[in-house]
């Protein structure tokens, strides 16, 4: 199934269900009032949702409309709760080798995750507001998954069966501020603005093959001022799998339906074959200075475009695209 919530003025929106070609929706309020709802009782929302799902891919839906992303939220606009993990490793390498230091080796054993926002998403269309360039604005292609309740303990296999749906996400960093508030102690507490959303959430299915080991084996793409700079795969240089983020996240309590976990920003080492660019500056940065001794691409401004997509196996939008520009707080 392909979902969405629109924005009817409340907090948790109106759930939708969307083609898959996205280029209709049907309003679903008569089976669930909202995505939120619908994750508290999935095992008897989910069939009734694809049941509509099916009659309107088919063409026989009853009141079907032109799907406008523009007239999304964020398809879960507060989440039970949200954790941000560090799968791609090399991401964070390259952070590491820039500062002439090493990735600790507890990273490569085990998932690391910390506790971030789970309020204030972004639609994929609203623009990404700041008070200050110089915070140093940065872009993140992500991918998450939101989770149905699972048990303390539970295992990758047991996680594997309640992810419920995919998001891609724009995780925003300020990472002038990083470093201040990690020396701080304050977690990231200001570092991290607002999450915007790609304007549908998939359940794994629609993935067809491309879903494999807990994976999304498929293209991401990133346009920053109408100018190609990342084509990354998500499948590869991930060093765990969304079950294995969410059996450590449940290690040491129960995770609670609607969760959102994120993977990090997605990074793949460059290969004879293919230079796969960045899904973030702060990527690009430090490889600029571990090449030649600094960082020479400077962070968004305001005015700038940041497009985030990603291609089913038939080059088509899964999520649909996040599109924001960068505008001065008023």
């Amino acid at each position: 199934m392909k979902l969405a919530t629109l924005d009817d003025g409340t907090r948790d929106g109106q759930l939708a269900v969307v083609s898959r070609d996205l280029k209709t929706a049907h309003v679903a309020d008569g089976i669930a009032p909202s995505l939120r709802a619908a994750l508290d009782d999935w095992a008897f929302i989910a069939p009734q949702l694809d049941v509509l799902y099916r009659q309107l891919n088919e063409g026989k839906a009853r009141r079907p409309f032109d799907f406008d992303p523009a007239r999304c939220m964020a398809p879960l606009p507060r989440a039970s709760g949200r954790v941000c993990g560090a799968a791609y490793l090399y991401h964070h390498e390259l952070e590491r080798r820039a500062a002439g230091a090493e990735l600790p080796a507890a990273w490569r054993d085990e998932p690391q995750l910390a506790r971030a926002a789970g309020d204030g998403f972004l639609g994929p269309r609203q623009d990404l507001v700041l008070a200050r360039e110089e915070w140093g604005i940065d872009f993140g292609a992500e991918l998450a998954v939101v989770s149905g309740d699972l048990a303390q303990g539970a295992t990758p296999d047991a996680a594997h069966g309640q992810i419920r749906l995919l998001l891609l996400a724009n995780d925003v960093t300020l990472q002038n501020l990083v470093a201040d508030e990690r020396a701080a102690g304050l977690g990231l507490l200001h570092a991290k603005p607002a999450t915007a959303f790609a304007p549908v959430a998939v359940t794994p299915d629609e993935l067809g093959e491309a879903w494999r080991g807990g994976r999304a084996a498929l293209p991401l793409r990133v346009v920053w001022n109408g100018n190609p700079v990342g084509t990354l795969e998500a499948g590869e240089d991930m060093a765990f799998s969304f079950p294995q983020l969410l059996a450590a996240l449940a290690a040491g309590r129960k995770v609670t339906a609607g969760t959102i976990l994120g993977a990090g920003v997605v990074a793949n080492r460059a290969t004879r074959r293919h230079t796969p660019g960045y899904a973030s500056i702060a990527t690009q940065r430090w490889q600029e200075t571990i090449d030649g001794g600094e960082a020479v691409t400077q962070y968004l401004r305001f005015g700038d475009t940041v497009r985030i997509e990603m291609l089913d196996e038939n080059g088509k939008s899964l999520f649909g695209a996040i599109e924001q520009t960068v505008r001065p707080a008023v």
